[in-house]
């Protein structure tokens, strides 16, 4: 067989009748490659087989299996589905042309059948199931390049928020995998209350953790704006080196600010960044900063991390303080519970608190820096 025979449309003849299935191949064969099936049973094995049709042409009335039958086997499984059936019969009721079309037939030939219709009725579906089946080639294509778009601009993304954050982790010896253990406890915390009635709105959707996530790194990326004297002091701060400390949130906000600046579009996947840097110092109560900020006027994504912040300052060695037992952290917070912390916030972190020391042995900093958490959570 040549190769442009190969390329010709495939048609089934589906009839009871050898004299039928002679004249239909007959009258196909020269624009088409012809597959015969004189029972329902043997046309759906070769619709089944490597050789699938293009289209069907089916008679309704034969034993066993009618063509209705046949039909609507075809149109069940999602590998024939789209095969175009035309039915070809002698049952010419209006009734009966209802349930062809019922059964998913996409045209209805009552016989004694005009060669020149059936010809021009076969060449129209062909074209039309080409026409669909590029089109969903085109739609398969199209969604494939979008998910390879949305793959490199997430990689995007997180080179963006690593990059930011290992500044603020370079200036400041003393976080160690601070940034790390930060960024699980606040996806632990999320998840944990994702379908409370008061977050399901905003955390409802695991795209939206999964920001939160990427963004938590960036909660001390001002540092990188404090001074070297302030910033690496050994020892506790004076009530003006503080004051200049406590700036490290607004220089958060400004910088990510800048950087959304140059990207085109109003609400970027800086945002949660953003708002973590300038808020996760607020406390509940109002006694935060910058803006001394109370309740829910904290955006969420702050109050997550002012959690996951203060537990993981109190576990770790700083150079004014030893590090605290994880029990020790976990009461801390528990007294905090609707001064410093979101209530319901504080609720749930006691319920996976467990998690929180699993998050913080992972990723521990040398022995001599960390707590107690491995040891007495």
């Amino acid at each position: 067989m040549s190769e442009a025979a190969d390329a010709r449309s495939v048609v089934l003849v589906v009839d009871d009748t050898p004299q039928n299935l002679s004249l239909m191949t007959g009258l196909l064969r020269d624009d088409y490659r012809v597959l015969v099936a004189n029972h329902g049973e043997r046309a759906l094995a070769l619709c089944a087989g490597a050789q699938r049709p293009d289209l069907i042409l089916l008679d309704v009335m034969m034993p066993e299996l009618d063509g209705f039958e046949v039909c609507r086997r075809l149109k069940q499984d999602p590998a024939t589905r789209e095969i175009p059936v035309i039915f070809l019969t002698a049952r010419s009721e209006m009734e009966d042309e209802q349930l062809g079309f019922d059964v998913g037939a996409v045209d209805y030939i009552t016989k004694p059948i005009s060669p020149p219709i059936v010809m021009a009725r076969v060449r129209t579906h062909l074209m039309l199931k080409r026409a669909r089946d590029f089109l969903n080639d085109q739609n398969a294509y199209l969604e494939a390049e979008v998910a390879r778009r949305m793959r490199e601009l997430a990689a995007v993304q997180d080179a963006t928020i690593m990059a930011m954050a290992s500044l603020a982790e370079t200036r400041d010896n003393e976080t160690g995998n601070h940034i790390r253990r930060t960024q699980h406890y606040v996806r632990a915390l999320a998840m944990a209350v994702r379908a409370h009635p008061r977050f399901a709105a905003e955390l409802g959707d695991e795209h939206a953790i999964e920001m939160l996530y990427k963004s938590a790194p960036l909660h001390d990326i001002g540092k990188v704006g404090i001074p070297d004297h302030i910033l690496l002091k050994p020892g506790r701060l004076t009530a003006e080196e503080f004051e200049i400390m406590k700036t490290h949130t607004t220089l958060g906000r400004d910088a990510i600010l800048a950087a959304e600046s140059q990207l085109d579009a109003p609400e970027s996947f800086l945002r949660h960044a953003r708002d973590i840097a300038y808020s996760h110092q607020e406390m509940w109560d109002g006694r935060g900063y910058p803006e001394g900020l109370q309740g829910e006027a904290i955006p969420l994504s702050a109050r997550l991390m002012a959690v996951a912040d203060v537990y993981d300052a109190l576990i770790s060695r700083r150079v004014y303080k030893e590090p605290m037992s994880h029990a020790e952290a976990v009461e801390i917070i528990r007294a905090g519970r609707g001064t410093h912390f979101d209530p319901d916030l504080t609720d749930a972190f006691l319920q996976i608190a467990d998690e929180f020391a699993t998050i913080a042995r992972r990723f521990a900093d040398a022995a001599h820096d960390r707590g107690e958490a491995s040891a007495r959570a």
